[in-house]
């Protein structure tokens, strides 16, 4: 990997980030969905993408209401469904679907299996926490966004 220095894509566009922090605001101020089901959300769409500083925030965040011993095992939540609710089964397997929406072209399958976990609402706004997590990470990582964690 580069060590080139990388903008900080916030401050070179105040306006964009403006409305990107706008829809983030929405998702965690203006939705019914819980604050650490959106914050889980949040962390498996960043384990996905590869992005460092989210995962370090967004594990940060989950750990002030998840104990560790769950939170260590989000990338492979499969494996261990007893530690997770249907609902939180049903918005992982969501955020997988749709941020590799290249390959599973939202499924079907997919679809009704959230949209049976949630009401309409929530669903749709389950799928905007979705994409604003993406749209994150698709400034965090290649920007190189610093993480807290230190050696």
């Amino acid at each position: 990997m580069s060590n080139i220095p990388r903008l900080t894509w916030h401050e070179v566009a105040p306006h964009g980030a403006k409305a990107l922090f706008g829809v983030h605001h929405y998702v965690t101020h203006g939705t019914d969905l819980p604050e650490e089901l959106i914050h889980l959300v949040f962390l498996r769409v960043s384990q996905i993408n590869g992005c460092a500083h989210c995962i370090d925030l967004h594990t940060r965040d989950l750990l002030k209401t998840m104990p560790i011993d769950k939170v260590v095992l989000v990338p492979v939540w499969h494996e261990v469904p007893h530690l997770f609710s249907d609902k939180y089964r049903a918005a992982l397997a969501w955020a997988e679907e749709v941020t590799n929406v290249s390959e599973t072209h939202a499924s079907d399958e997919a679809y009704a299996a959230a949209a049976a976990a949630f009401d309409p609402k929530d669903f749709v706004d389950l799928s905007i926490a979705i994409a604003a997590m993406n749209a994150f990470n698709r400034l965090g990582a290649p920007f190189r966004l610093p993480v807290k964690a230190k050696a």
